[in-house]
């Protein structure tokens, strides 16, 4: 059987490359998260110009007994990206017959160090991590008859990071985790003025530019790459015609740059795309979702920058 970590290694330096001999150079966003990143993203949630989080937060604290009603009694709770989990405390605050919680992340050592903190805090919780890719297939613990229904927790606007097609693809992926009753309890984030969404991805304390950065910085360590992250700037903008944030890396300078045996060259002022975080209105993600969910509830902060969502799968 081959190594699957040399696997998923070779299959990460191939997306890799592919992205980067593109006319437009891409970097996927999935491997923003090794340790390094998650716990530059850690930071950023903690940011004041970055509202998602708190939004999220206050919206989870504030509408608790409708959101556990929803989820019910004896549900396999599974976080999607789940990172340091903290989020999730509040509903395992809350959830007094849960059958099991689920984080599934692309972060392996990130993940067991969450996990670990989390069984001792709340030790009458059954936690079964999944080390995996979510945007791709992968496989949920077999519970048998253990469950009543299974929830995902998606939370954080991550879905905005797909564009329509993925999400389409990726809304059918979840749809199909279970053949029973099931349903998402999901963060979307909402439209609103441009100045407040870009300043959220430029951050005055140049953590997001170096969450950004830390993908090069990647590559340097995994697969023997010379980037020179000092020659690379952040940015990041609202595209408000595809209603998305657009998050770059600009070269500073003509250079080229050697991963394994093969060199990608940069004109001055080329940029590697690397994130895209759609927005939406409450209409437009109830459309996108409706083949295969129902929006059942909607909660929102008080100013409307931020809503969390329970889907019942159709």
């Amino acid at each position: 059987m081959a190594n699957s970590k040399a696997v998923n290694e070779s299959a990460m330096l191939d997306e890799i490359l592919h992205g980067l001999k593109r006319p437009n150079k891409r970097l996927p966003s999935k491997y923003f998260y090794d340790e390094m990143g998650s716990r530059l993203f850690d930071q950023i949630t903690r940011l004041e110009e970055y509202y998602l989080t708190r939004k999220e937060k206050e919206i989870l604290q504030n509408n608790i007994d409708e959101i556990v009603d929803n989820i019910g009694t004896r549900a396999m709770l599974v976080e999607l990206g789940s990172g340091s989990s903290q989020k999730t405390r509040l509903l395992l605050d809350q959830l007094d017959n849960l059958s099991a919680y689920v984080p599934v992340d692309i972060s392996e050592k990130y993940l067991l160090k969450a996990v670990n903190e989390l069984r001792l805090d709340y030790p009458r919780v059954t936690i079964i991590p999944v080390f995996a890719d979510y945007t791709n297939t992968f496989r949920l613990p077999d519970l048998s008859g253990s469950y009543e229904n299974q929830v995902i927790f998606f939370p954080g606007s991550t879905i905005g990071n797909f564009s329509p097609d993925e999400t389409q693809q990726f809304l059918q992926t979840m749809a199909s985790l279970s053949d029973r009753e099931a349903g998402m309890l999901i963060g979307v984030d909402l439209k609103k003025d441009r100045e407040i969404l870009e300043a959220a991805y430029n951050d005055s304390k140049g953590i997001t530019a170096s969450f950004n950065k830390n993908l090069l910085v990647r590559v340097n360590k995994e697969f023997g790459a010379d980037f020179n992250t000092d020659q690379f700037t952040h940015k990041a903008t609202y595209n408000a015609g595809k209603g998305r944030i657009e998050m770059h890396l600009i070269s500073d300078c003509e250079q080229s740059v050697l991963i394994k045996d093969e060199e990608v060259s940069f004109e001055e002022g080329e940029y590697i795309h690397t994130e895209n975080s759609y927005k939406y209105t409450l209409e437009d993600f109830e459309s996108i979702v409706s083949k295969w969910f129902t929006v059942k509830e909607v909660w929102t902060d008080e100013d409307a920058f931020f809503s969390v969502q329970y889907l019942d799968k159709k």
